[in-house]
């Protein structure tokens, strides 16, 4: 599918939280849509069609339980994204290091500081 497509998909807020209930584990359709429609205000149809745009995309898989509909994460296309994503942790990695350097030189001086009012 690739990073790209995969952002349209979750470009939605929708299902971006339809996403954050199936991370909790399995969920029947009922209950996502029982959730959503008290968050969005949407109708069962329409929380219906973005649990198929999820599923037609391959972000949730969905099994036949008797008459009941299960839904779970596929975790596929959030590895591409992640993937995808990994080029540019450095920049934010690079300012997390220098923030846990800043915070150990502000340690030191304090416990330098600490050392020589107590002499």
């Amino acid at each position: 599918m690739g990073a790209v497509h995969a952002f349209d998909v979750l470009g939605d807020p929708v299902r971006r939280r339809i996403l954050e209930l199936l991370a909790e584990g399995e969920r029947s359709s009922g209950e996502v849509t029982a959730v959503i429609q008290q968050e969005f205000g949407i109708s069962q149809p329409a929380v219906s069609q973005h649990l198929r745009v999820l599923r037609d995309n391959g972000f949730a898989n969905v099994r036949a339980q008797g008459t009941r509909r299960l839904y779970a994460v596929d975790p596929g296309p959030l590895q591409e994204v992640d993937l995808w994503l990994e080029r540019f942790r450095g920049f934010w990695n690079q300012r997390l290091d220098a923030l846990a350097t800043e915070l150990a030189r502000g340690k030191r001086e304090r416990r330098i500081k600490d050392d020589t009012k107590d002499a």
